[in-house]
């Protein structure tokens, strides 16, 4: 909806892009700041229980191939005790 309402505004406006999560658009407004409209659905629990969420490393399939590399380039990440109860 977003996409013609924006398109029948003579607005350049990208295809949809598939994010896996969500699905986006993107445009200029006239000053050229770019824009970009993305739904909440389908959402994160796509690719996991909602009661896991966060718990393991998510990767979108298209950077599978490079999880070795990408995860010995993070920093550890610690979470508080307060917060992991």
């Amino acid at each position: 909806a977003w996409r013609q309402a924006l398109l029948a505004q003579g607005v350049g406006v990208t295809e949809i892009r598939e994010r896996k999560y969500f699905q986006s658009i993107y445009f200029r407004e006239p000053g050229g700041v770019l824009f970009e409209i993305a739904p909440d659905a389908p959402g994160f629990a796509v690719d996991e229980p909602v009661d896991a969420l966060g718990t393991q490393w998510q990767l979108p399939p298209w950077l599978e191939a490079q999880r070795d590399e990408i995860a010995r380039r993070l920093p550890p990440i610690v979470v508080p005790a307060a917060l992991s109860d």
